[in-house]
């Protein structure tokens, strides 16, 4: 953002120097209002006051995750939430049915779940929801911009396209709807260049196997259950207790059955390290709180769910 805090703790607005006319620096387009942000929020603001009569405009744009994952237009739900999740949650409820159905009489196969195959078909329902969201901004006649946009004054907005060309966008209200993304824990060495978060897993092309899940958030918990579900080899890695703001009674009965279904939890434990071994694996190294004894651990894939940074 462009918006600095001055003294007294006010807003003090730095302008941003954009020549009039400059090669590579589109026309100023004005709107009534002019929405940051294309996921639930943003989106249902924008059309909302397009079906006022206002003129509207959405910018939004996704900043490539540390493992390169992008996505389209819909937000975090659409994209790397409450969609995909549910999805696979679904995979992995399938799996337990056929794993059941003998017990009622029916005569079927040993289950052999294809991880691609899943992603596949999850990847191209999210990107229909995506094309889905941008026609339904055209038919409002709501004009959408993909570029990143910082602020020039209280009124204007400077957006880079992917190429660099700049378009100024000018509008009476401005509605940050931006939302967050999953945090690293950078203080931990090789957490940055070796594990993931969820904007990744949604979007992995190959299973992750044996995954270490290190978070007590609902995200972590619902990540491990499915991968769990989907017979892969899940540990979740508690640093104090699960589901923080959540009634702890229900909590404890989440991780009881989660214990119960194959997922393995490290309690009060915390992560020191983590290491790319020769054959691509990766050693993690974490220590006991209580008696300060380390450990180790190897796996294909770590999923930091320890909590979200807001996007400015």
């Amino acid at each position: 953002m462009a918006a600095l805090r001055g003294p007294a703790g006010r807003f003090r607005w730095r302008v941003r120097a954009v020549p009039g006319g400059a090669r590579g620096t589109a026309g100023r387009q004005c709107y009534d209002l002019l929405v940051i942000g294309g996921g639930s929020g943003g989106l249902a603001c924008a059309k909302e006051a397009a079906q006022l009569g206002k003129k509207v405009a959405v910018v939004d744009y996704v900043e490539p995750s540390p493992r390169g994952t992008r996505w389209g237009l819909g937000g975090t739900c659409v994209n790397v939430g409450c969609i995909p999740k549910k999805l696979m949650h679904q995979a992995a409820l399938l799996g337990g049915m056929i794993h059941d159905a003998p017990h009622y009489g029916w005569k079927v196969a040993q289950p052999l779940h294809d991880w691609g195959k899943m992603a596949e078909a999850i990847q191209n329902h999210v990107k229909s929801l995506n094309w889905g969201h941008r026609v339904q901004l055209q038919d409002r006649k709501v004009k959408y911009f993909n570029f990143k946009a910082s602020f020039v004054n209280p009124h204007m907005v400077c957006g880079v396209s992917k190429g660099g060309e700049e378009t100024l966008l000018s509008a009476d209200h401005i509605v940050i709807a931006t939302g967050g993304r999953p945090r690293y824990p950078t203080h931990i060495e090789g957490a940055l260049e070796y594990g993931i978060t969820s904007d990744d897993i949604f979007w992995l092309k190959e299973s992750p196997g044996k995954t270490l899940v290190v978070g007590a958030s609902y995200v972590a918990l619902e990540c491990a259950g499915f991968l769990t579900g989907l017979g892969l080899d899940a540990t979740v890695m508690i640093r104090s207790v699960p589901l923080r703001a959540f009634d702890q009674q229900m909590a404890s009965l989440v991780t009881e059955h989660m214990v119960v279904h194959g997922t393995r939890i490290l309690r009060g434990c915390t992560p020191l390290r983590v290491e790319r071994l020769s054959d691509r694996r990766l050693q993690v190294t974490w220590v006991d709180l209580a008696s300060d004894k380390k450990d180790t651990g190897t796996f294909d894939t770590v999923l930091w769910a320890v909590g979200e940074q807001l996007e400015t």
